[in-house]
C-alpha cells in the first residue's frame, strides 16, 4: 500500500472519529423513547452540535472513496477502522476521564483483532467475489445479521442495548464501504450516467441512514468507549468479507 493510500486512509479514519465524539455528545440528551427509531434523527437535526458529525463523517467517507478506489479494500479497511483511536483520545480530552477497562479491552481487543485477520487472511488482490449472484448474496447475509441484532436490542435494550446496534451498524457500515468503491468504479468507467443507472447509491442511502440511526441509539444509551470499539471491529470484517479477502 503506497503512502498516499495510507495518507487517504488514516485521514478518512480521523474525520469520523472526531464525527463520531460530536454525535455522542449530542445524543446522550436525546428521549430514550426514540431509541433504535428513525425519530432519533429528527430530534438530533435540531442540535447544530450534532450536524457537525455527520458532515465529518461525510468526508471521511469521500477520503475513503479514493483510498478505496487505489488500493485494495483488505489492506485499506484496517487503516479506516482507527478511527476508534481518535474519537476516544477526543473523548477523553474533553470529558477528563480515562477510558478505564472497558476502553483499553476495546483497543485491544480491535488492534489485536484485526491484524491477526490480516496476517491469517493474507489478503491479496486476486481474491475477489466475481460472482454477481454470490456478491448480493453475501450483501444480504450482512444486512440480514444486522436486523436481527437490532431485533435482539431491541429485547435486551438494558444490557445489550448499545453494543449490538454498534455491531449491527459496523456490518452495515462494512457493506457501505464495499458498495463506495464499485460506486467510484462505475463513475470512473462511465461517469455520472454510470453511477446513478446502477444500484450502489441507492443501497448506499439506504444503508447510510439505516446505520445512522444505530449508531445514535448506541451513542445515546452508553459511552463511546461501549458502543465505539463494537462498531469500528465489526467494520472492517465485514468489508473484507464482502471484497473476498477472508481466508477459505
Amino acid at each position: 500500500m503506497s503512502v498516499l493510500v495510507l495518507s487517504l486512509a488514516v485521514s478518512a479514519a480521523c474525520c469520523p472519529g472526531f464525527g463520531f465524539v460530536l454525535q455522542r455528545n449530542a445524543a446522550q440528551q436525546a428521549p430514550l423513547g426514540d431509541f433504535l427509531s428513525p425519530r432519533l434523527l429528527l430530534d438530533l437535526v435540531k442540535v447544530p452540535r450534532w450536524l457537525g458529525g455527520p458532515g465529518l463523517m461525510v468526508a471521511g467517507m469521500i477520503l475513503g472513496a479514493f483510498a478505496l478506489g487505489r488500493g485494495e479494500i483488505s489492506l485499506v479497511e484496517p487503516p479506516l477502522a482507527t478511527n476508534l483511536l481518535f474519537a476516544l483520545a477526543l473523548s477523553r480530552r474533553q470529558t477528563k476521564q480515562p477510558l478505564g477497562g472497558q476502553g483499553w479491552t476495546g483497543l485491544a481487543l480491535l488492534a489485536g483483532g484485526v491484524t491477526a485477520f490480516i496476517v491469517a487472511g493474507r489478503p491479496r488482490g486476486g481474491s475477489v467475489v466475481t460472482d454477481p449472484l454470490r456478491h448480493w448474496l453475501i450483501i444480504g447475509v450482512m444486512v440480514g445479521l444486522a436486523l436481527a441484532l437490532t431485533t435482539c436490542a431491541k429485547r435486551s435494550r438494558l444490557s445489550w442495548g448499545p453494543v449490538l446496534p454498534a455491531v449491527a451498524a459496523g456490518l452495515l457500515y462494512g457493506v457501505q464501504d464495499a458498495l463506495t468503491r464499485v460506486s467510484g468504479q462505475r463513475f470512473s468507467a462511465g461517469g455520472w450516467t454510470g453511477l446513478f443507472t446502477g444500484r450502489q447509491p441507492y443501497g448506499l442511502l439506504v444503508i447510510g441512514a439505516a446505520g445512522l440511526v444505530l449508531v445514535q441509539s448506541a451513542f445515546e444509551t452508553a459511552p463511546l468507549r461501549m458502543s465505539l470499539p463494537a462498531l469500528t471491529a465489526a467494520e472492517p470484517l465485514a468489508g473484507i468479507r464482502l471484497r473476498g479477502g477472508l481466508p477459505r
